[in-house]
Formats: structure tokens, C-alpha cells, sequence
């Protein structure tokens, strides 16, 4: 028994001995494996590169403090324009609407009517103060036709008498001065030629008469043409413009004005997103010339382009130009003529810069100083040749003109051959259906009886009434010379035409139109 006990005394310390001896194994190993990780761990913040800097939160900006800012310095120069002006009804008849034109009355849209009575006042627009003696820049249409002009200070009540300086209705701008016997806030002109489309602007003005409103948009598109008059180029925006904004200040987040309001877009009366404004450094040039001269001179040495169809490339790489401007018509004994520039010639350097656009050919001219010269480099039949041609006043140039060539009236008396349909061009010879070789000053080809709509022909600018001279510089003669020459035509191929139209009753255009050729229906 004895001998049993101690067996099982022996048996329960070893027991303990190897629980001891497995706890102490499982210890270790747990040792072990922190040391490793931590090991890990310190090796990997030992590759942080020394020396680096907390980030820092920066300050918040707030745009509409900067927005404040702006109109605060600026409102105070912002003025409304009112005027009466006497309505001949008879003498200015008025469209009440129906005309499917969105340009119909392109100004009127931007300032309130005048009353059906005889005599109306009304808030016509907005101006801005730029000379603290009370000169004021706005639109022409803003005080045009009107018998007095009444000039409203930011927040005053009084009415101020504005005469007129000076006018430029080629590019909308006017010039009024006030006497308020003490000098006033004046705006700060910027340089336009600065903008980028995409840059925050503000619009200020008297929309609908509601003095000292501000609108917000960006810069939407530069140098947008084709909108107005030949001298116009605006900047489009999509701040809110509305009848009475006209001739209030388009401001850049400097708070200079970049812009003169001048128009909007619009199927109705009101904004739609798309505004336009003269840029500051044309209303900073027509101002400076209608303060010095109460006018504005602008150069021209006689030449006349379309610069949608002067610039065609297909036209340019036939004429042998990689640019420029393809000439339509030389004015008779101008200083082109007398420089010995025709028709058709290329201008593709002005001064020594390339001529990429209608601007680029017009702006250099226009602002030289009458007396001056300007160098041109132009391409005819594909030879280069230079020139220095004297500037003219355009004014005196180009006085009124003869009204547009009006086509005859006379009834057919059979229809015109239609060659070929595809082109969608009827022409017919000189001669047939009451037209007269003089109404061609006795030049060849053939007449364009009918342009079909939504063809080839109309697409590339054909017009009823257009001489067809040239096909691919091929002469023509007769519609049997035309018929010849557009069968030989196939689908995809250039084609280039030589054109004269009738500009008014004595001066023919030349024109160039190309394009490609159709695929058979």
C-alpha cells in the first residue's frame, strides 16, 4: 500500500513538472514571435525619409467676400440712362412680332421699348463713369434717336442732363458727358485681351429699370463674330444680361471692367445663358478717338472679303496659299488698285503677320493711321508677290452705297436645265430667260437659274444669280462647257469653282467656292 502512494506522489509531480515545462515553452515561443514583429515594425518606420513636414490646413477662402469687395468699389460708377425721345409712328413703323428671324430687332431687345404715346421716358440702360469730370461710356442704341438724355447716379435721386460727345455705331458705342460739379467715382478698364474663357465675371446694370443689380457667370467664348456689325467681336457670357443692362461694365475678379454689355441671344426678350460684351479694349480705342476727334476714323485701302468663304481651305491650297484671305472685290481706283492687288489675290501677311482670319486682315488696316502704309504679301496663281499700299479714311472710301443688286423679275419662258441633280445647281446660258450679257458686264459662263435646297450647291454658298466662270480652273462658256466639265466630276473629289456675283447694280464680286463632290443617291 505504502509502496502504491509513493508511485502515485511520483506520478502527480511529474505531472506538474511537464504542465510547468509546457507553459513555459508557450511563453517563450510568444516572446519570440513579438520580438520579431516589433522587429518588423521598427524596420519599416526606419525607411521614412528624414526631415518631412506636416501638412497644414490653410485658411478658407470666401468667394462671395471677394464678390462683395468688387462691387463695392466698382457700383458706385455704374449710372442709369434715361431718355425721352418723340416717336414718328408713321415714319418708324414697328414689327409686333411674326418675324422668324432671331436677330429681328438685335438691339431693341436689350433696353424697354418707348410708349405707343408720342412721347415716352424710360430706364434705357446702364453706363459707366470713366473720367471723374462726368464722361460716360454706353451704347448707342442706348441714347440713339433720343431728344434728351437723363444721367442717374448710384443711389442719388437726382437727375442729371447728359449731352452727347461723340457716336461709333460701328461697333454700338457712345460717348455722353454730365456736369455734376464735383468729381465722381470713375470704374478701372481693364485689358481685355487678358480674358480666358472659363474666368469669373460679374455683370452690373439697371435690368428691367432695377437700379444697382449684379449678376455672376464666367467667360463663355472670346472673339465671337458674326453676331452683330463687322467691328464687333464680343465676349460671350453667361452672366445674366437683360433689357437695361446695355452699357453697363462685364467686371473680372480684379475688378476692372473687361467688357461693355451690348446684347443677348434670345427667342423672347429676356436672358437665355448667352450674352455678349464689347471687349474694354475696343470701347478704350473708339472712346479715346471720340473724346480727341468726336469720331472714329477707321483706315481701309478698298478691298471687300466673306470671310466664311475667303478663307475655305480647299479654295486657299488651290490658289496655291496655306492662309489668308481670298480678295472678292478690289473698289475701283482705291489704294489696293493703285497698289496693284485684284480679285482673287491671296493676302496671306499683313505687316508681317499671318492672316488667319477676317480679323487679322481688317483690325491691322482699320487701326493704321490714315496717310500711313501697310506691307501685304499676297499669292496670285500661286506666285508671291509684296506690296505697301497707303491707308484711306474708310468713310470717305466707302461712302453710302448703292442698294443691293435686286435680281429680274421677269417670268421664264421655259425652265432652266438642271445639271447635274445631285449638285442641286439650274443653270441656264447668258442670254436665256430675260437675262442680258450686260447684266454681266459682258463676262462668260453660266447663270444660276435655281439653287435646290439642302444640296451640294447650297452648302457651299451658291446664289441665284452667280456667273459661273471657272470649273477647276477650266473655262466655261456656255452650260454645254459646264455640263462637260461636272459629268467628268466623281464622288469624293475636290471641286473648285470661280464665281462672280452681282454685289449692287454697278460692282461684281469674285468668289471662290469649293467643296467635295457628293455621293450618287
Amino acid at each position: 500500500m505504502g509502496i502504491h502512494l509513493r508511485d502515485l506522489a511520483s506520478w502527480a509531480g511529474n505531472r506538474k513538472f511537464i504542465a510547468g515545462a509546457l507553459v513555459g515553452l508557450t511563453l517563450s515561443i510568444g516572446i519570440l514571435i513579438g520580438t520579431v514583429i516589433s522587429g518588423r515594425v521598427n524596420a519599416t518606420h526606419s525607411f521614412l525619409p528624414s526631415g518631412a513636414a506636416p501638412l497644414e490646413l490653410p485658411n478658407p477662402v470666401s468667394l462671395s467676400n471677394a464678390f462683395g469687395a468688387i462691387v463695392e468699389r466698382d457700383e458706385p460708377a455704374v449710372v442709369n440712362i434715361s431718355t425721352t425721345q418723340v416717336i414718328d409712328k408713321k415714319g418708324q413703323p414697328k414689327n409686333h412680332g411674326g418675324s422668324a428671324d432671331p436677330f429681328h430687332d438685335f438691339f431693341n431687345r436689350f433696353f424697354d421699348s418707348p410708349n405707343e404715346g408720342p412721347e415716352a421716358e424710360r430706364s434705357l440702360g446702364s453706363g459707366i463713369i470713366v473720367d471723374k469730370k462726368g464722361f460716360i461710356l454706353t451704347n448707342n442704341h442706348v441714347i440713339e434717336q433720343a431728344t434728351k438724355i437723363q444721367v442717374q447716379l448710384n443711389t442719388e435721386p437726382t437727375l442729371y442732363t447728359a449731352k452727347v460727345i461723340g457716336v461709333d455705331k460701328e461697333t454700338d458705342l457712345a460717348v455722353v458727358k454730365i456736369e455734376a460739379n464735383r468729381e465722381l467715382p470713375v470704374v478701372r478698364l481693364g485689358n481685355s485681351g487678358g480674358v480666358h474663357v472659363g474666368d469669373w465675371v460679374l455683370a452690373i446694370g439697371s435690368p428691367f429699370g432695377l437700379q444697382s443689380t449684379v449678376t455672376a457667370g464666367i467667360i463663355s467664348a472670346k472673339d465671337r463674330g458674326n453676331v452683330g456689325r463687322q467691328f464687333q467681336h464680343f465676349l460671350q457670357t453667361d452672366a445674366p444680361i437683360n433689357p437695361g443692362n446695355s452699357g453697363g461694365p462685364l467686371v473680372d475678379m480684379s475688378g476692372s471692367v473687361i467688357g461693355i454689355n451690348t446684347a443677348i441671344m434670345t427667342g423672347g426678350r429676356g436672358y437665355e445663358g448667352v450674352g455678349f460684351a464689347l471687349p474694354s479694349n475696343m470701347a478704350i480705342s473708339v472712346y479715346n478717338q471720340i473724346v480727341q476727334h468726336g469720331k472714329v476714323i477707321r483706315g481701309s485701302i478698298g478691298i471687300t472679303f466673306t470671310e466664311e468663304q475667303s478663307s475655305n481651305p480647299i479654295v486657299l491650297h488651290e490658289l496655291g496659299a496655306a492662309n489668308g484671305m481670298v480678295l472678292q472685290y478690289v473698289e475701283p481706283g482705291s489704294p489696293a488698285a493703285k497698289a496693284g492687288i485684284q480679285p482673287g489675290d491671296v493676302v496671306t501677311t499683313v505687316n508681317g503677320k499671318p492672316v488667319k482670319s477676317g480679323s487679322d486682315l481688317v483690325d491691322p488696316i482699320t487701326q493704321t493711321a490714315v496717310g500711313n502704309k501697310v506691307h501685304l504679301v499676297y499669292m496670285r496663281d500661286g506666285v508671291q508677290h509684296e506690296t505697301d499700299v497707303t491707308v484711306e479714311d474708310r468713310a470717305r472710301l466707302f461712302p453710302d452705297r448703292v442698294a443691293s443688286y435686286e435680281e429680274n423679275d421677269q417670268t421664264p419662258s421655259r425652265p432652266a436645265a438642271v445639271v447635274p441633280a445631285d449638285l442641286g445647281l439650274r443653270v441656264e446660258d447668258i442670254g436665256t430667260n430675260g437675262t442680258r450679257r450686260t447684266d454681266f458686264q459682258n463676262n462668260h459662263g453660266a447663270v444660276v437659274a435655281e439653287v435646290d435646297p439642302a444640296t451640294f450647291a447650297e452648302d457651299v454658298g451658291f446664289m441665284r444669280g452667280d456667273l459661273i466662270q471657272e470649273i477647276d480652273h477650266q473655262q466655261v462658256i456656255s452650260v454645254a462647257d459646264y455640263r462637260k466639265l461636272i459629268e467628268a466630276l466623281k464622288p469624293g473629289q475636290d471641286v473648285f469653282f470661280k464665281v462672280l456675283r452681282h454685289a449692287d447694280s454697278e460692282r461684281m464680286l469674285t468668289i471662290f467656292l469649293a467643296g467635295v463632290v457628293p455621293q450618287a443617291h
